[in-house]
């Protein structure tokens, strides 16, 4: 059996809502599916998950669902033709009082505030930075502007200031529905769009907790880090989540091109040393939106985020809305392997001058090192929560992490870890009972056979949540 460590998210969309093709993406590969909340009715999103449920079943695989929301319309209007052409050096009026279409003069705003939040000299970026304008004067509620770089603006394109500072709040109306919307389904993630600071997450989670207690869920919470406010206050955000996106897309609108390949490393970085999951996103496999093949340069891209440490990489139009969804998987999770063949573990390093206050941790971590040094064929780790598995997950090892729990919610959510494949199993009171069935299930599986030595972590009493408190090293009978 081939082990990918890295995971697959995977956006749903015309191109992947067919039962059979959903089924055949989750059987090559995809781990974790995206629902994208700035498209589509509520229905549409329940209608989705129930699919996405059917088609894990039937592949006999579980996958995470993950509620990506929409967050504030920074946009333009719509144009009485649809679109218009700006050309360079023209005058081009942003009017927020404006209620007819647009024209090639001027468009209206769906953000009304922009009026209050650019000043003379500001530059503007339309339709992600493909189209530039700075702005010459604000008068009442118009911005007048002069294009710097033209080209063909269509309805409703997204506007982002250069350096930020833009102060939508990260939570909208609609996005408070679609958590309701979105915990109806018990989505194991929500992806939170343009947050800029820890207290944004904190209010998304209060939402999700009140909006999910009906149902006795709670999702893990994923920060898009996608603002050039957010970078400053990376660390707090990150604290304040379950895990983060490098959303490259607005975010290098907002900072530059160049500024993002550095920030993926550090976010990746600090992800992984503060226990929380990273996924890198945007454009990773875009030309498989219409070829049936990738660029080199997108091979590289993939491999790049892989070899950084990222827990996942993300398929957005490619799987939505492109000629090849299946074909991307597929040529995706083939180089996510390769790359990962090329990496050496910091093991040992990771440890120098660690110290573990809590004893599921330094069991955790123990059993990593003891895994590592003897070679052994696979790392078991019982668990509750998933914890154990998560600090697991945080190190580059060679050896694979199975993670068994009776929790169905925690198989899913686990889905997303590096190098953790979760498994359901029985709830036994009995720890020797539970060990015993833990090994049968592995070589039911085909992934141990006698002989192979595994190391194996849980908790006495069993079924009490942060209690891993024993590492046992066995030998397959």
């Amino acid at each position: 059996m081939t082990r990918r460590a890295t995971k697959i998210v995977a956006t749903l969309g015309p191109a992947s809502s067919d039962p059979a093709m959903l089924e055949d993406l989750i059987r090559a590969g995809v781990d974790v599916v995206r629902l994208n909340f700035s498209h589509g009715k509520a229905q549409d999103h329940i209608d989705r998950a129930r699919l996405v449920r059917e088609a894990a079943q039937r592949a006999g695989r579980e996958v995470a669902i993950m509620a990506d929301l929409q967050g504030p319309k920074i946009r333009v209007g719509k144009f009485a033709d649809g679109k218009v052409f700006l050309e360079h050096g023209q005058k081009f009026v942003l009017d927020a009082a404006r209620t007819e279409l647009g024209d090639i003069d001027a468009v209206g705003l769906d953000y009304k505030a922009l009026p209050e939040e650019v000043k003379a000299g500001d530059v503007l970026l339309l339709n992600d930075g493909l189209i530039v304008i700075t702005v010459d004067a604000v008068v009442g509620k118009q911005v007048h502007t002069t294009v710097k770089l033209g080209g063909e603006l269509s309805n409703n394109k997204g506007i982002n200031k250069q350096g930020g500072g833009l102060t939508a709040p990260a939570l909208t109306a609609k996005d408070m529905d679609d958590i309701r919307t979105a915990m109806s389904f018990q989505a194991d993630y929500v992806a939170v769009s343009f947050p800029k600071s820890a207290t944004d997450m904190e209010m998304a989670r209060q939402l999700c907790n009140v909006a999910a207690a009906q149902y006795n869920h709670k999702p893990g919470l994923i920060a898009k880090i996608e603002r050039a406010e957010a970078i400053p206050k990376l660390l707090e955000i990150l604290l304040a989540s379950d895990g983060i996106m490098v959303a490259r897309g607005d975010l290098a609108v907002e900072v530059g091109n160049a500024a993002v390949p550095a920030l993926q490393k550090r976010m990746i970085k600090l992800a992984r040393e503060h226990d929380k999951v990273v996924i890198t996103a945007t454009q990773m496999m875009e030309s498989m939106i219409t070829n049936p093949v990738p660029t080199r340069a997108e091979v590289s891209d993939v491999a790049n985020a892989v070899l950084d440490g990222t827990d996942a990489v993300m398929l957005s139009a490619e799987t939505a809305a492109g000629k090849y969804p299946l074909e991307t998987v597929k040529e995706m999770a083939q180089i996510c392997l390769a790359a990962e063949s090329g990496e050496a573990s910091k093991l040992d390093t990771d440890f120098i001058g660690k110290t573990f206050g809590r004893i599921d941790q330094a069991i955790a971590m123990g059993a990593l090192f003891t895994a590592h040094h003897m070679g052994a064929k696979a790392i078991v780790a019982m668990t509750d929560s998933g914890s154990t598995a998560l600090w697991m997950s945080r190190h580059l090892i060679q050896v694979p992490i199975y993670a068994l729990t009776p929790k169905l919610v925690s198989q899913r959510k686990m889905t997303l870890y590096r190098n953790v494949r979760p498994l359901l199993m029985g709830n036994v009171a009995d720890r020797d009972d539970a060990l015993r069935d833990a090994e049968q299930r592995l070589k039911a599986l085909g992934i141990m056979s006698s002989g192979d030595v595994y190391a194996i972590t849980c908790g006495e009493p069993m079924g009490a949540p942060g209690g891993t408190n024993m590492l046992k090293i066995c030998s397959v009978a």
